[in-house]
């Protein structure tokens, strides 16, 4: 049986393991969802003037994104610059005018929209990511990993001292 303070010191070198890789497997993700890494807040969507001349024509009016990505909490102010009043989903926004909608839920929306060529604007509405969210998610991959190692480190059998007393 090898000595306890070997043990220990293969389960620790094994957590350490298994830690650096959960992060690398959390964190990298992390970096293509930064937008939601972020409080909720408030974000304005302008519809500019001469929008409802181009939706008719079928052109996509180039400053008006096609879907957006929000958080949860976050509020939309529609501001309609345009001549002809717009509608998205349940809100009617006259010409001149703006109208908002909290969101309130994670939850991805279809609705109804006026000022878009397809006559349908997607909304994604995802968790906030956070601090603690993402160390739960290095914690999460990282100590099972950790442990595995560890028990898989224990086969291997301990290199004896030559030079110990017996």
């Amino acid at each position: 049986m090898p000595p306890l303070n070997i043990l220990l010191k293969r389960l620790s070198v094994s957590l350490l393991i298994g830690l650096f890789i959960g992060a690398a497997v959390s964190e990298i993700p992390f970096l293509f969802l930064r937008e939601t890494a972020r409080p909720p807040q408030e974000i304005v969507l302008t519809i500019p003037r001469g929008t409802a001349e181009q939706v008719a024509r079928g052109e996509q009016p180039p400053t008006l994104p096609t879907d957006m990505i929000f958080v949860v909490g976050d509020t939309l102010v529609i501001k309609n610059e345009d001549v002809v009043d717009h509608k998205l989903g349940p809100l009617w926004i006259p010409a001149n005018a703006s109208a908002q909608l909290s969101l309130g839920r994670a939850e991805s929306l279809a609705y109804e929209c006026s000022f878009q060529p397809g006559n349908y604007f997607g909304l994604d509405v995802r968790e906030a990511l956070t601090t603690g969210t993402r160390i739960y998610g290095i914690l999460y991959a990282g100590l099972p990993l950790g442990i595995l190692i560890a028990l898989y480190s224990f086969i291997i059998p301990v290199k004896k001292n030559d030079h110990a007393p017996a």
